[in-house]
């Protein structure tokens, strides 16, 4: 019985719990939705609708302003009093623990809420727009009138400038006039929003014509002045430039030029009708046109400049490469008795000779062409400088092949040296071999001398042909340089090898009379020794030393090396 009632108690303690969080939240939310209520109510729309009232308001101003009057007076009548009974019916359901039936007028309360408040937010919106219409529309009619006033001005004061587009430029400006009329109509009236549309279609319409008002007098100024001027001036160097005897057929200046005329014509109909964007652009592209011509010319006259300084001098260069072409070819002929040349080499000076006989043909008819005057000055540049290049390539080249002829006499003699420092090198080895404290030479060694004065004698051979392939003597002297250094090496390493062998032997001599195994080991060294088998005496006696005393090689080579 006492657990029944503590467990009712415990139960209604949780429920009780449960009971206080729920109020305390759904009295959290009606407190929200009251406060979004009374920010509503204190919206300032009263004060807007006091500022619109004192516009002149008649016909789509006035019936704007009743729907506002009558949107407010909705919500402030019937939709506020609806929230109000709503939140005390909330408050009510939350005092007789009905949290369902409180979330559910929660929910519409925040419906009318949502409602009211996009309701003020649309009357807010469009409060603003009317006011912000009327003071733009004041403040942007103004600034069209003073640049309507200045444009008239502008038009009267210099009729000249304007040219063929007066007549439709003030045929634009006319047509402010009927909408200024009846932007002050619609103010008058209070129609502000109609007004605004009136605002920017002057506004579109000054866009255009204040600009055509800057623009054309520039252009016409270019169209009938400043680009005829500049053909006029090009006609006028053409023609100095011809009696000077320039040829310049090739830039067909006439033809571009008499276009440009006949095209200065159309453009002043398209200004007239006052279709001035591409005009803007051809004028624009007529003056890099003409800047292009100038340039041609000026490109013309440095030509000749050009021409005038270095035809003779190419002339001059032309005989100079030539008479060391010959010379080299000469030298060539004369190298080739006593040395070999690849096919490539030999044909060096041959080539060049041929070259330079067009070359020569091709100067000739550059003079001929400068007596007919039948050529640009540029092309005749092109064409000398085209030549130059190809001369001090021509030039270059048999310099080198000059230097290579006669660098084949200093290989030769160098080559020579080193064959004499060779065979110094290989004698000197031999001896030394043969005057060593050894039983013998193997028969390695002796093949490897062999080759060496195989290769010698492959040299000497060679260098005495005739004529001489230095290429051939060079590969055959390399080989025998590396062979020869080879067999010294080998020969060094061996001796080296039997002076180790003898210390080893001495050293291990110690140990033999109370040791048969070591006096064994070193027997069989000896005996390799005696055969010439000098490596494998080596590694018989060195591994017997070492098993018997570790470190004992260490010493016996640094021992050596001392005496070495």
């Amino acid at each position: 019985m006492m657990e029944s009632i503590i467990i009712g108690i415990i139960i209604l303690i949780a429920i009780l719990t449960v009971s206080w969080f729920m109020r305390r939240k759904h009295i959290s939310i009606i407190a929200k939705l009251e406060n979004d209520k009374l920010q509503i109510q204190n919206r300032p729309i009263l004060e807007e609708m006091t500022k619109v009232k004192q516009l002149n308001m008649n016909g789509q101003t006035e019936e704007m302003f009743e729907r506002w009057r009558n949107s407010w007076t909705e919500i402030m009548d019937i939709h506020m009093p609806k929230i109000d009974s709503l939140l005390f019916d909330a408050e009510e359901m939350l005092d007789r623990f009905r949290f369902r039936r409180a979330s559910q007028i929660e929910l519409q309360i925040g419906e009318e809420i949502n409602f009211c408040d996009e309701q003020m937010n649309t009357i807010l919106r469009e409060l603003h727009e009317l006011i912000g219409s009327e003071e733009k529309n004041r403040n942007e009619i103004d600034q069209l009138h003073e640049q309507y006033r200045s444009a008239r001005k502008t038009l009267l004061a210099h009729q000249h400038s304007f040219g063929v587009a007066l007549d439709a430029l003030e045929n634009k400006l006319e047509e402010f006039k009927p909408l200024l009329e009846q932007y002050d109509e619609l103010t008058g009236h209070g129609d502000y929003l109609k007004a605004r549309e009136i605002v920017l279609l002057l506004s579109e319409k000054g866009d255009q014509v204040f600009h055509l008002i800057q623009d054309i007098p520039v252009m016409l100024s270019d169209l009938q002045q400043k680009i005829p001027a500049s053909i006029a001036d090009l006609r006028g160097g053409q023609r100095e430039m011809e009696e000077q005897s320039y040829y310049l057929e090739h830039l067909q200046l006439e033809q571009k030029l008499g276009e440009m005329d006949e095209e200065l014509n159309s453009l002043k109909l398209q200004i007239a009708d006052l279709d001035v964007e591409p005009v803007k652009v051809r004028l624009n592209e007529m003056k890099d046109e003409i800047e292009s011509i100038y340039d041609l010319l000026e490109n013309e006259v440095m030509a000749k400049q050009y021409v005038d300084l270095h035809y003779l001098l190419t002339k001059d260069k032309l005989e100079e490469v030539t008479t060391i072409t010959r010379s080299t070819n000469d030298e060539a002929l004369l190298v080739q008795q006593s040395y070999r040349l690849s096919e490539k080499e030999a044909e060096l000076p041959k080539e060049a000779l041929k070259n330079l006989e067009e070359f020569h043909k091709r100067y000739e008819i550059i003079g001929e062409r400068m007596e007919e005057e039948q050529l640009a000055y540029s092309a005749l540049q092109s064409e000398i400088q085209e030549i130059s290049d190809e001369l001090d390539r021509i030039e270059s080249g048999q310099r080198n092949f000059a230097e290579r002829l006669k660098s084949l006499r200093e290989d030769e003699i160098v080559a020579r040296n080193n064959l004499e420092v060779l065979q110094k090198l290989l004698q000197e080895t031999d001896r030394k071999l043969h005057k060593a404290n050894i039983p013998g030479i193997p028969e390695e060694m002796d093949a490897r001398l062999e080759e060496a004065e195989e290769h010698v004698y492959v040299v000497m051979q060679s260098l005495q042909e005739i004529p001489l392939n230095m290429n051939l003597v060079t590969n055959y002297l390399e080989k025998a340089d590396k062979c020869i250094h080879e067999v010294k090496a080998k020969a060094d390493e061996m001796l080296e090898n039997v002076m180790l062998i003898e210390r080893i032997i001495q050293y291990g001599n110690r140990y033999r009379a109370h040791n048969p195994e070591m006096n064994a080991r070193l027997l069989e060294a000896e005996e390799a020794f005696r055969q010439f088998r000098y490596a494998k005496a080596l590694e018989d006696a060195g591994t017997a030393v070492e098993e018997f005393e570790p470190g004992a090689m260490r010493k016996i080579e640094l021992l050596v090396k001392q005496e070495a």
